[in-house]
């Protein structure tokens, strides 16, 4: 089928539903309207009430009875209507969630997803467009999954249904209807923990995620005679350094593109990971394009704040040259 990233995840939903009577679906909105972007739309006719349900708007006991749900035998698909409403809930990902296989020394798990919509570009209210994966990669225990695709939205969201261990499913909103590609039908899955290759070259590396990748794909295109290879890191945790790695050590050249703010995101660890392991192959240091130390503005300001692909390619060239 032709979907986009929304459609895609909804089959997803449809097929893990059908396939386990075990799977839920609870959050705000989620039942009777389909979600604040119709992600689970249709859902409610086809399971019934006892499976998907409508709750109070309370993150964290929305992400705590996704934690017993779990540990008692049903695989929970908890919705948080907006990532930049996450942060309530943190103590459960934190402290019961990340900790339970640990904790009871693997006599329970935690087999839960928490998906939640992430980052600017949609003209949204505060707390409405946060980037914060770089916070969420940051717990042991906790998989942190951020498609870019239609293909891997549903890939990754079955994987992350059917891992034993909880999984932060991040959905890029910004481009939730803006993309569309061949998905297959029924049932398939990609790895979570493993990058994607979009684009093959041997000038320079560039790494991204999310909606920033398609920027990134832009900013690459439009650079006459860069042979540049593109990586879709595609889970912040765990992080498939190998994949990074290995192109690095091939170009010697690195930028690292993410929407987040730059000071502690998630490209500082790729950049510090680089150093470690691949220094010397570089032949420049590697450049970060990110968002700005501050909250995403709001309205049109967004524009400024998100890497669009001029700046991208700036840093791209800078690189090239020095």
């Amino acid at each position: 089928m032709n979907a986009t990233i929304i459609e895609a995840i909804n089959d997803a939903l449809h097929e893990e539903m059908t396939t386990d009577e075990k799977t839920v679906v609870f959050g705000q909105d989620v039942a009777e309207s389909g979600g604040v972007f119709r992600a689970t739309e249709g859902l409610l006719e086809e399971f019934g009430a006892e499976r998907v349900l409508d709750t109070p708007l309370s993150e964290i006991a929305i992400v705590g009875a996704a934690v017993g749900l779990a540990t008692h035998g049903y695989r929970p698909i908890a919705e948080i209507q907006f990532s930049g409403f996450l942060p309530p809930a943190f103590d459960q990902l934190v402290t019961n969630a990340s900790r339970i296989r640990w904790r009871t020394r693997g006599e329970l798990t935690a087999p839960m997803v928490v998906r939640t919509p992430y980052g600017a570009g949609v003209r949204a209210l505060e707390h409405h467009s946060e980037s914060l994966e770089g916070a969420y990669g940051h717990i042991p225990g906790l998989k942190l999954a951020i498609p870019s695709t239609p293909h891997d939205a549903k890939g990754m969201l079955i994987s992350a249904i059917r891992d034993p261990d909880p999984v932060l499913f991040m959905e890029p909103k910004h481009v939730y209807r803006s993309i569309r590609e061949d998905v297959p039908e029924g049932s398939y899955t990609e790895p979570l923990g493993e990058a994607a290759v979009r684009q093959k070259g041997e000038d320079l590396t560039v790494v991204s995620w999310g909606a920033m990748m398609h920027n990134t794909l832009e900013a690459v295109d439009n650079l006459e005679g860069v042979d540049a290879e593109v990586i879709d890191l595609r889970t912040i945790s765990p992080f498939d350094k190998e994949t990074v790695l290995e192109s690095v050590e091939k170009t010697g050249r690195c930028v690292v593109v993410h929407e987040a703010a730059k000071t502690g995101g998630f490209g500082a660890e790729v950049i510090a990971t680089i150093n470690d392991e691949a220094l010397m192959y570089l032949e420049a240091p590697v450049n970060r394009v990110t968002g700005f130390d501050v909250p995403v503005p709001l309205l049109s300001m967004e524009d400024y704040y998100i890497p669009h692909p001029p700046k991208i390619e700036a840093a791209i060239e800078e690189t090239l040259e020095h």
